[in-house]
């Protein structure tokens, strides 16, 4: 057995959706069995976010924004299904979108959006798609179901990205699958607690979804079908040569998508990595193409590189003065004056003096992390212990990604080589306790050469 999973861009119109049939037809007429999950259509999750917090703030174009939803939905189904079998599916979406609108229509009424509210807004992404392709899929004599995740995937009750009760939820996976033998259609990224709310599951959630239903049934194989032909050995929009990778294991994969790479989201694979479940990248759009298989590290097979991903814009936040030598503690003072602004620290650096620490986060923390450290560390820089802390800004990290990368000779020299000699600095450096990745922080206006000059260096001479 195999669960597919196709995202927004896989479903994005009505063409789209035809060849995602095609896709699903290809498997049920070798008789395979298949489970298929299915994102919102490209750009409604979005959108209904935007009608969201448009209504929230006493905005009327938030109308504007659900007849572009509306329009998008019954003018793909209307393509997809004869005119002759539409009335009841036409019927049924309708529905849906009265009762999205009434949402809406509240919202605005009282000029609120909690966390709750736009989870149970973001739903009808992922319930209209799949309800359209179901019906799409009856209605050229293939037999499925439609079935809403909120009925197999319970949740905590923290909305927006809900932590999920596995015990439940895998009890509820082996039963429904039990009972229902037919094709299921099932919705992505949404759950739902205990009390029957709905939540969804974070940033990747389909892919999760499809991976907690894997996992669940111990599949063969999770296919992730996108938009590219699989995980490739950078982003193909800043360096031409990149090229899809055949394999990587599960740890390749989960760094190559913390530093930028958003074909797969790492939170997705845990429950495939817990069950020793390959993952398969695959393109919607080149079906004939094999992708990139995910798969547990086999020790025999020798490293090679598997990729360079970057981080496009981070800014560096440089802590420094004598008050750091000796000190004992004030490390963590820092860092848990980071944690309690929940600010996502990417990469520590530390001289051996220690006289200076330095470490890059998002922009949009670095303000807020400034803030949190002179904040912890007041005194020491009222005795001038400490400098003010510095924001260094428009900067980008590099990550070249690989198994055993760290203990294999050479290469960290001929990264930093390859990068000297086409007269790129590099701002700092670390190298990961888990020997699969070598970081590099660079000016901004240099990313696209550094990717372009290291992919050279290490894939194509």
């Amino acid at each position: 057995m195999k669960v597919l999973k196709f995202g927004g861009t896989s479903v994005g119109n009505s063409d789209c959706i035809n060849s995602v049939i095609n896709i699903i037809s290809d498997y049920l007429q070798k008789r395979e069995q298949i489970i298929v999950v299915c994102s919102a259509m490209a750009g409604i999750t979005d959108e209904l976010i935007n009608a969201a917090r448009r209504a929230a703030q006493g905005d009327a174009l938030y109308k504007k924004s659900f007849l572009k939803i509306k329009e998008k939905h019954l003018s793909t189904l209307s393509d997809l299904i004869k005119k002759s079998k539409l009335n009841k599916p036409r019927k049924v979406v309708e529905e849906k979108l009265n009762e999205l609108l009434q949402i809406l229509e509240s919202i605005h009424l009282l000029k609120e959006l909690t966390p709750r509210t736009l989870d149970r807004v973001m739903s009808f992404g992922e319930y209209l798609s799949c309800y359209i392709i179901s019906q799409t899929l009856i209605s050229r004599k293939i037999d499925c179901d439609l079935l809403d995740a909120r009925n197999i995937i319970k949740t905590d009750e923290q909305f927006g990205n809900a932590k999920v009760d596995f015990e439940k939820t895998n009890q509820l996976i082996k039963e429904y699958f039990s009972n229902n033998k037919k094709l299921q259609i099932v919705t992505g990224f949404i759950a739902s607690t205990n009390n029957g709310e709905t939540t969804t599951l974070g940033r990747g959630g389909s892919d999760y979804t499809a991976s907690i239903i894997g996992a669940a049934l111990d599949v063969d194989e999770i296919e992730i079908w996108t938009d590219v032909n699989g995980i490739m050995t950078a982003d193909p929009r800043k360096v031409q040569s990149a090229f899809p990778l055949k394999a990587v294991t599960y740890e390749e994969a989960m760094e190559m998508s913390h530093f930028g790479a958003k074909v797969i989201y790492s939170p997705t694979m845990l429950p495939a990595l817990q069950k020793n479940i390959k993952i398969r990248i695959r393109n919607t759009f080149n079906p004939s193409f094999r992708g990139t298989l995910i798969l547990p590290r086999e020790p025999n097979i020798k490293f090679n590189m598997k990729g360079i991903s970057s981080i496009d814009n981070v800014h560096m936040l440089q802590v420094e003065g004598s008050g750091l030598i000796g000190i004992e503690g004030i490390s963590a003072r820092i860092f848990n004056a980071l944690a309690k602004e929940k600010v996502k620290v990417l990469l520590i650096t530390q001289g051996s003096s220690g006289h200076t620490i330095c470490f890059a986060v998002f922009p949009s923390d670095s303000l807020k992390a400034k803030r949190a450290i002179e904040n912890e560390l007041k005194l020491e820089i009222l005795e001038k212990q400490l400098k003010r802390v510095e924001i260094i800004e428009d900067l980008s990290m590099l990550a070249v990604v690989g198994e055993d990368l760290l203990n294999t000779p050479g290469v960290p020299g001929m990264v930093l080589s390859a990068l000297g000699q086409n007269g790129i600095n590099t701002i700092a450096i670390a190298q990961g306790s888990s020997q699969l990745n070598l970081t590099i922080v660079i000016k901004k206006e240099e990313l696209k050469k550094a990717l372009n000059v290291l992919h050279d260096a290490l894939f194509v001479t």
